[in-house]
């Protein structure tokens, strides 16, 4: 069986017309390169064996996920340094023109430049924003950053925020910095990457507090981090009483397994057809827009 049938079969069986998965990779090759090689060697920002199981071109990975069905994704690309935003941003943007299926994403970084930058992105319209606080080593709340958050909750523009601890925290991962930030910008629409495993009770009481912060499922119910935060199943309550802002992702390509059984354990969670129809799919469309290919 190939890894598509699983997928194909799991929504077709809700009654989706396909997948839409917020938290999916395209980077510039040699960039995207370099992002593998430290899952291969086990870098130490990693730290652990992490086989990615869906190499191979752009073109490939594309279609791989049109097989699966996925109607809708991020390219998600992360600023580690100053002066990168701004050419990770203009690839990302040829990519999105170029495929239907690709939401027009883009990063930032704390620098002078941000907010001028950020704010000609809003207007033009981009779709999502990424932040890696663990890659790119800096707090949500940096003081070069306040504008741009300010430009954000006023534009309503997501911003998807990988700051929990996995798969190696480090002094500016965890949910404090999140929680100042959000103390300043309450409207914020946030995407908590991972459900910010390690520390999903923390980003999770977030959630509870601020109505516009949402969780994305990446890697955090699989069994591949098992271990390192709650057991899927202890998350089931909590999932459930977020359910309007839980939000299907998969980390595609650099999964360590198929693609699937991410999908297996939502289901094993035991929250009905109707939760994951919302999390597979309705709850994106509310935060993010209609797919273009249905």
């Amino acid at each position: 069986m190939s890894d598509a049938e699983p997928v194909v079969a799991f929504w077709q069986r809700l009654g989706l017309p396909g997948l839409y998965d917020v938290h999916v990779h395209f980077l510039p090759p040699r960039l995207e390169a370099k992002v593998w090689e430290q899952f291969d060697v086990a870098g130490p920002k990693i730290g652990r064996e992490w086989p990615i199981r869906y190499r191979g071109t752009a073109e490939e990975r594309l279609t791989q996920l049109r097989s699966f069905g996925v109607r809708a994704f991020p390219t998600l690309p992360y600023a580690h340094r100053p002066g990168v935003a701004p050419w990770l941003n203009a690839w990302s943007r040829e990519f999105a023109e170029a495929v239907p299926e690709a939401l027009w994403s883009a990063t930032f970084y704390p620098e002078p430049e941000a907010a001028a930058y950020v704010g000609e992105l809003v207007v033009e319209g981009v779709r999502l924003f990424k932040v890696h606080t663990q890659v790119g080593e800096f707090h949500l709340d940096d003081p070069l950053l306040r504008d741009v958050w300010g430009l954000l909750e006023d534009s309503g523009t997501p911003a998807l925020v990988h700051a929990g601890s996995g798969p190696v925290g480090n002094d500016f991962t965890g949910p404090a910095s999140m929680a100042r930030l959000l103390a300043e910008h309450p409207r914020l629409r946030i995407v908590v990457a991972h459900l910010g495993a390690p520390e999903t009770d923390g980003f999770a009481r977030l959630a509870a507090s601020y109505d516009h912060v949402h969780l994305d499922t990446s890697m955090a119910v699989s069994r591949f981090f098992a271990g390192d935060g709650a057991d899927a199943r202890e998350l089931a309550p909590l999932l459930r009483d977020l359910a309007p802002r839980v939000l299907f992702g998969s980390d595609f390509p650099t999964l360590p397994f198929a693609y699937g059984e991410q999908l297996d354990a939502l289901a094993e969670l035991g929250l009905g057809n109707d939760w994951l129809r919302d999390v597979c799919w309705h709850n994106a469309v509310r935060l993010l827009g209609e797919p273009a290919v249905v």
